[in-house]
């Protein structure tokens, strides 16, 4: 169902425009926008301009891959039979592609609050559904089996209401996954260039998932193997950050050590398949159901 924005109405989803207000989304470069103020980089939390950057070290780099065989394997072990997804925070469509390939069945959509991102996404997957929308005025219920949000809630303030505004726009018993990065003490510059507003701890994550209404189906640290790699990387990075800091240089390595790593991550996920639950690492998945 849509959830109108203005007046709170409920209606069919297939309807663009609230039958009770009239009130209906504008349309950017052919893509509902319900949020247009903040289309072109007036939400922060985000370098609107480093999607271009993004899209190309998504294909190529260890980090990514390996993220997204976590979330494909979550989705297949956990939200058996989902017939819909929504992405918040959907970016260049990189996470959306590898589930589209995978489940090619399922209904998918995108959302991002940047139209930048947007069009990247909308020409890696040309029939998907992608609208804009801030996370916070979610314009759906219960409407989705699964929603996603994969290391999006760090660069928001109110990231409690935005796991209350995904609880209302999933079905009954329907689940969220998330991944977000870990650990206050690797807090660094590349936090700050990346507009993190946090880094998360279990116990944090936890309570604001509950108090949103869900249930902790499976937690889990992952990024584990690198951990001390990291550790020593963002002490460094703190004794010698400069205004030229750039954090992507730490994605662009060579492709022999590119292989290595992804091996090490595949072996780390091997065990979380596994059944074990790493209590620390760079980042941490979070799958929940609602109650």
């Amino acid at each position: 169902m849509k959830h109108c924005l203005v007046c709170r109405s409920r209606f069919s989803s297939q309807t663009i425009v609230c039958p009770s207000c009239g009130f209906g989304p504008e349309v950017l470069a052919g893509i509902d926008a319900y949020a247009p103020d903040l289309a072109y980089g007036g939400g922060g939390g985000f370098k609107a301009d480093y999607f271009s950057e993004l899209a190309h070290l998504e294909e190529l780099n260890f980090w990514f891959q390996a993220r997204n065989k976590l979330i494909l394997w979550a989705l297949s072990k956990y939200c058996q039979k989902f017939q819909s997804f929504l992405e918040i925070g959907c970016g260049t469509g990189y996470v959306l592609s590898g589930i589209s390939n995978n489940f090619p069945n399922v209904i998918l959509t995108g959302s991002e609050i940047f139209m930048t991102g947007l069009g990247f996404a909308a020409n890696r997957l040309p029939s998907t559904k992608f609208i804009q929308m801030d996370a916070r005025n979610i314009p759906y219920a219960e409407e989705f089996d699964v929603i996603g949000a994969f290391d999006v809630l760090e660069h928001i303030e109110e990231d409690e209401l935005v796991l209350a505004q995904i609880h209302s726009a999933l079905k009954p018993q329907g689940h969220v996954l998330l991944t977000v990065p870990q650990h206050a003490w690797l807090w660094s510059p590349v936090d700050e260039y990346a507009c993190h507003v946090r880094r998360y701890g279990a116990a944090d994550i936890y309570k604001k998932i509950e108090m949103a209404g869900f249930q902790v189906v499976r937690s889990t640290s992952f990024i584990t193997a690198l951990l001390p790699a990291m550790a020593v990387s963002r002490l460094l990075q703190k004794q010698t950050a400069s205004a030229n800091f750039d954090a992507t240089t730490e994605f662009k390595i060579a492709p022999w050590l590119n292989a290595v790593l992804f091996q090490l991550l595949s072996v780390e996920r091997g065990m979380i398949r596994a059944g074990i639950n790493f209590p620390m690492g760079g980042s941490r998945l979070v799958v929940a159901k609602k109650s």
